[in-house]
């Protein structure tokens, strides 16, 4: 009996002490890749461009209106504006003034940065082609990765008037894209719950379940 009742007492010591380990050590369930935030091939600042500037997520990633996936901008959607501005304003002013204090015409300023963008569309110092360059993709990384068997179409979303920050967290605070939600089947059920079947334009964020909810139908999101 005192055997049986010691190792009872060690098992739950064992199973406290896992779950307090398990608390600790940041363990996820499989498939959960919330806080990703992979280094980019350009250091991209939606920080900057979505919060400083204010440029609409749609400009850059136009298919969320139109398709299942929201797309990533190509480097011509890039270059309607880095056609102009190859780097920071304070490096283009610091050139500016000391051309002038040295009396001698401005040098081009190109940030590291967009040196990459240009290079990865074979533009020479002038943002003309070079035909001594060859074009080549700019490899990104990819941030949000569904898995196969959930079926997840942007437009339905887009088109009913979530925001983007929704499901992708404030977007327009990130200097490196991030996943800031678990993107779970729960995370995504329990947001269909609060959400109004009958109300377009918003999504329900206060606790607790809509009257009549969006669907949570499983053959919604498992075909």
């Amino acid at each position: 009996m005192r055997s049986t009742t010691t190792l009872a007492v060690s098992l739950c010591v064992l199973l406290v002490g896992g779950v307090a380990v398990v608390a600790q050590s940041g363990v996820r369930a499989p498939g959960n890749h919330q806080g990703y935030a992979p280094v980019q091939p350009i250091a991209y600042s939606h920080r900057l461009h979505a919060g400083e500037l204010q440029v609409d997520c749609l400009y850059c990633h136009g298919g969320a209106e139109r398709s299942r996936h929201a797309g990533v901008p190509s480097a011509q959607t890039c270059m309607n504006c880095h056609k102009v501005v190859t780097a920071a304003w304070d490096d283009v002013l610091a050139e500016r003034q000391a051309a002038e204090a040295e009396g001698r015409p401005e040098r081009p300023v190109v940030s590291a940065e967009l040196r990459k963008l240009y290079d990865a569309l074979a533009l020479g110092d002038d943002r003309e082609p070079d035909p001594a360059m060859a074009p080549r993709p700019i490899e990104w990384v990819r941030v949000h990765q569904l898995p196969d068997f959930a079926y997840f179409d942007h437009r339905v979303h887009v088109t009913r008037g979530v925001a983007c920050q929704q499901c992708h967290g404030p977007v327009q605070a990130m200097e490196r894209m991030r996943q800031d939600a678990d993107l779970s089947m729960g995370w995504c059920v329990d947001c269909h719950r609060r959400s109004p079947a009958d109300v377009k334009g918003a999504v329900a964020s206060a606790p607790g379940r809509a009257t009549d909810h969006v669907s949570t139908d499983c053959g919604g999101c498992h075909y």
